[in-house]
């Protein structure tokens, strides 16, 4: 059995042990000769006396330990940034840490090349699709329009507004179109 004494000033919470201990004081009490009762109080005095010397002792070490930091240019800040970077190194160097790292690392570089092959499909899918017949009917219609544009702004006519060239640019574009006439006369619906 342990055998631990406590002053009244502890206020550690009772354990199944303490009360075991405190039960069998109490039946072992009433055997208590007058003579071994008092040695047994004298000896928790003299152990009352004890425990409050090592508290100002521990005061007092607690105070020069505080002084000799203040001396040191060692203050609360400079201590939780000494902690911070500890417990960051520690961090870095843990094992969880390392394999985290090393998955995020391997999902970027697949993240990397997923984005790097689907810019080449779009890459290649513009590519054909620049080279289709609808888009090449639409750049040649774009490029005439433009040209009939920079004829009627830059020729020899005067007196036109802007608003009238866009109007001669779309009437002459219109007409650069194919009709939906079929070979026979006839509309297409």
């Amino acid at each position: 059995m342990e055998t631990r004494q406590q002053g009244f000033l502890d206020s550690e919470p009772l354990r199944e042990a303490d009360e075991d201990m405190a039960s069998e004081i109490n039946l072992n009490n009433s055997f208590l000769t007058e003579e071994e009762r008092e040695e047994i109080q004298q000896q928790l005095v003299k152990l009352e006396e004890e425990i409050s010397t090592l508290r100002q002792v521990l005061s007092s070490k607690e105070k020069q330990h505080a002084e000799l930091k203040q001396k040191l240019g060692i203050g609360s800040l400079s201590e939780l940034r000494n902690n911070f970077s500890k417990g960051w190194h520690d961090m870095q160097t843990s094992t969880a840490y390392k394999k985290t790292s090393e998955t995020l690392s391997t999902a970027g570089l697949k993240t990397t090349a997923a984005f790097s092959t689907l810019g080449s499909a779009i890459t290649r899918k513009f590519g054909d699709m620049r080279n289709s017949p609808s888009f090449k009917s639409f750049e040649e219609k774009v490029e005439t329009t433009v040209s009939t544009i920079k004829t009627k702004v830059g020729g020899a006519e005067t007196g036109g507004s802007f608003e009238e060239v866009l109007s001669s640019a779309a009437n002459a574009s219109s007409q650069d179109t194919p009709t939906n006439n079929l070979t026979d006369g006839s509309e297409r619906p």
